[in-house]
C-alpha cells in the first residue's frame, strides 16, 4: 500500500523562494500549499497541512502573529510549525519558540537540511500521538481500558485475548474511518511477523461474536477493510 503523501503548507512574501522550496519538497513526496501573506495562511490552515513553514517578516500578519493564531485554535494547535527566516536574532529565535514554534531555521538553509528538520518534525509529531492515545474509550455501551486490558459492555467485563483487544481498541480509536487490511496487519502485529490477511478477517469474526448485538458497528468495506461506526 502507498504511503499518504505528508502535507506542508509554506509561507513566504518571496515567491522565489517558495518556488524553490516547494520544487525540492515535492521531490520527497511531500504535497505543498502555497500562501504568500499571513491572512492567507491562516485562511489555508483548513485544508489541514501536516506541518507549517512560516516566514516571520510578511505582509498583513507576521509569521508571529500567525503562529499565534494556530496555537490559539483547537484544531490546529498540534500541527509543527518550522519559522524559516532570515532574522538572525536570538531574540526572535527564542520569540518563536515560546509562541510555540517547533522549530526555529535561518535563511539561507540547504534543500537538503530543510528536508532533514521537515521530516524529524514530522517524526516527533507522529510519536507524540501515538504517545497521547487515550487510555480509556468510550464508544457507546463499549468502554475499553487500555492500562487495565478490560472491555466492558453494558457494564459486563468481557475477555479479550490480547490481539483481539488490541485491533477493537485500534479500531476505537478511529471511528468511521476506512481501514485497510494491510493497515491493520502492520500497526497490529508489525512488520517483523509473517501474517496473511485472513488473520484480520478471522480475529474480526471473533471480536463480532463477542461484542453480541454490538457486532453489528463493525463494517466490513467490500475488498478494502473495516471501519467501526459511530453508535446511533
Amino acid at each position: 500500500m502507498k504511503q499518504m503523501k505528508k502535507k506542508i503548507l509554506l509561507v513566504d512574501d518571496e515567491k522565489d523562494i517558495v518556488e524553490f522550496l516547494k520544487y525540492n519538497l515535492e521531490k520527497e513526496n511531500i504535497e505543498i500549499i502555497t500562501a504568500y501573506n499571513g491572512e492567507e495562511a491562516i485562511n489555508k490552515m483548513d485544508l489541514m497541512p501536516d506541518l507549517v513553514i512560516l516566514d516571520v517578516m510578511m505582509p498583513k500578519l507576521n509569521g508571529f502573529e500567525v503562529c499565534k493564531k494556530i496555537r490559539a485554535n483547537l484544531k490546529f494547535k498540534n500541527i509543527p510549525v518550522i519559522f524559516l527566516t532570515a532574522k538572525a536574532s536570538e531574540v526572535d529565535e527564542i520569540i518563536g519558540l515560546e509562541i510555540g514554534a517547533s522549530d526555529y531555521i535561518q535563511k539561507p538553509i540547504s534543500p537538503t537540511k530543510l528536508i532533514a528538520r521537515v521530516n524529524s518534525n514530522l517524526r516527533k509529531n507522529e510519536d507524540s500521538k501515538d504517545q497521547k492515545e487515550l487510555a480509556v474509550l468510550n464508544h457507546g455501551d463499549i468502554t475499553i481500558d487500555r492500562n487495565k486490558y478490560v472491555v466492558i459492555i453494558d457494564g459486563e467485563e468481557k475477555v479479550f485475548p490480547r490481539k483481539e483487544f488490541e485491533l477493537l481498541y485500534y479500531l476505537i480509536s478511529y471511528p468511521d474511518t476506512v481501514h485497510t487490511r494491510e493497515t491493520l496487519l502492520k500497526k497490529i502485529w508489525g512488520t517483523d511477523i509473517y501474517v496473511i490477511d485472513r488473520t484480520v478477517d478471522v480475529h474480526i469474526r471473533k471480536i463480532r461474536e463477542k461484542l453480541e448485538s454490538y457486532s453489528d458497528l463493525i463494517e466490513t468495506v467490500k475488498g478494502v477493510g473495516y471501519r467501526i461506526k459511530t453508535p446511533n
